[in-house]
């Protein structure tokens, strides 16, 4: 049976966020293949710091519990609300030394989420006109004052660095591991897996989050922001609301197990 801890009970009878790290391990909905290991990070939304510490705190427990196969996810949402887009998408251009050179190569996958979507047709505003004002209204102000920008000119979007968009441009919607699917939002139940609409992997909400069948793979995934990680015998939900005053979250995944880390 899964631990359902984590997300059931009354608010006293959990503990303050941010827990201590490493979280004790309990039992996974899923598994991976022996001797991978994945580390999945919930939504930046521009907090810089806390994703540079978060990285640290990856790297120390790589370094301590070597393994054969790394890989580090960040689930989307990158930009917005925070006070450092621009900081978070440079250290995601760069990702060699995230985990320091230590623990070898890893491996990195950036998923797309709802607000890079909203970025990036906010700065082709000839594709997609009207597209800039419904970005500035869910955060992108602050991502336009993080490259130094005026969010009121117009022209504010000529502020983003060219590789920057190009980053998000290559982000795939879509990472899977073993029993595991990584998406940002979720899926449509009843959907099949390739036949998910692209629309859906990045905003869902309902009926994902109150589904209560099974699904083909676990769902790790962000986007619905709760003061603790949500484990469910179909999805796990890292979004601990990090931009809203909460931890910045990773779920460490290994064999049948899960644990998780923050910062």
């Amino acid at each position: 049976m899964v631990n359902d801890a984590l997300s059931a009970g009354p608010k006293s009878a959990r503990p303050a966020a941010p827990w201590p790290a490493p979280w004790p391990g309990q039992l996974a909905p899923g598994a991976l293949p022996p001797g991978w290991r994945i580390y999945a990070v919930g939504d930046v939304h521009g907090c810089a710091d806390r994703l540079a510490a978060l990285h640290a705190l990856i790297a120390e427990d790589a370094a301590a519990r070597p393994t054969e196969r790394i890989t580090l996810i960040h689930l989307g949402d990158y930009v917005d609300r925070g006070p450092d887009s621009a900081a978070v998408l440079r250290r995601l251009l760069d990702p060699a030394p995230l985990l320091g050179e230590a623990i070898g190569e890893v491996e990195v996958v950036n998923l797309l989420g709802n607000h890079e979507v909203m970025m990036l047709d906010a700065c082709e505003p000839e594709a997609h006109p009207g597209a800039l004002p419904f970005w500035l209204d869910n955060g992108g102000a602050a991502t336009l004052a993080s490259y130094g920008a005026d969010p009121e000119d117009p022209e504010a979007c000529a502020a983003v660095l060219p590789e920057d968009l190009d980053l998000l441009r290559h982000c795939p919607l879509q990472f899977s591991a073993g029993d595991y699917l990584f998406v940002h939002a979720g899926v449509r139940p009843g959907i099949p897996t390739d036949r998910q609409d692209p629309f859906d992997l990045v905003w869902i909400r309902e009926p994902f989050l109150s589904f209560d069948g099974d699904l083909p793979l676990v769902v790790v995934h962000g986007h619905t922001p709760s003061e603790l990680p949500v484990v469910r015998p179909h999805r796990i939900g890292i979004d601990t609301g990090a931009c809203f005053g909460g931890a910045l979250s990773c779920v460490v995944l290994e064999g049948h197990r899960l644990r998780f880390l923050s910062a």
